[in-house]
């Protein structure tokens, strides 16, 4: 992850850093995880780090969420892109058993894990494929995403800073 990091921030080398990692933190995979990593790397300041990653992170939820059912089955109706489309929601639905068993809490713990295939993008598709309520999705990724976000914050600033201290 921190080489795809690393070649992202150099792409957009000469924009401000807060910018890069607001950038990194859109995208699906790398997400807050991504711009917290990011933003330790830059040498942002925690409470920036925390900031634009959040931002980042959060803007793309809503239009899943909203948006991504109703483009799913278009995109069905096409030839070529169906089967990538089922392969999609067949990936995330294979990860939807405990978020469809506990909803809100599943939801909550599987944004708020920072483990690979999991995070706001993938419990926002798993969540509309559901059919949860907005009312408990929506505060359930947030509340996922603060918890991914203390999480990161130790892993990226508070372990280097100890082992910093102790050397």
């Amino acid at each position: 992850m921190e080489s795809i990091i690393h070649d992202i921030a150099e792409a957009l080398d000469g924009l401000p850093k807060e910018l890069i990692v607001f950038i990194i933190s859109l995208f699906p995979i790398l997400e807050l995880r991504g711009g917290l990593i990011a933003s330790a790397l830059l040498g942002l300041p925690l409470g920036r780090g925390i900031v634009f990653s959040l931002l980042g992170n959060i803007l793309p939820i809503p239009f899943i969420l909203l948006l991504i059912t109703p483009i799913f089955d278009r995109l069905k109706k096409t030839k070529r892109i169906r089967p990538l489309v089922e392969k999609l929601e067949a990936r995330s639905m294979g990860k939807s058993e405990r978020i469809q068993k506990y909803e809100f809490l599943g939801l909550m713990l599987f944004v708020g894990i920072p483990l690979p295939g999991t995070g706001a993008w993938t419990g926002g598709l798993i969540a509309s494929l559901l059919h949860i309520k907005l009312k408990k999705a929506v505060p359930a990724i947030f509340l996922g995403l603060l918890m991914a976000t203390v999480i990161m914050c130790i892993i990226t600033y508070g372990i280097p800073a100890l082992i910093k201290e102790a050397v």
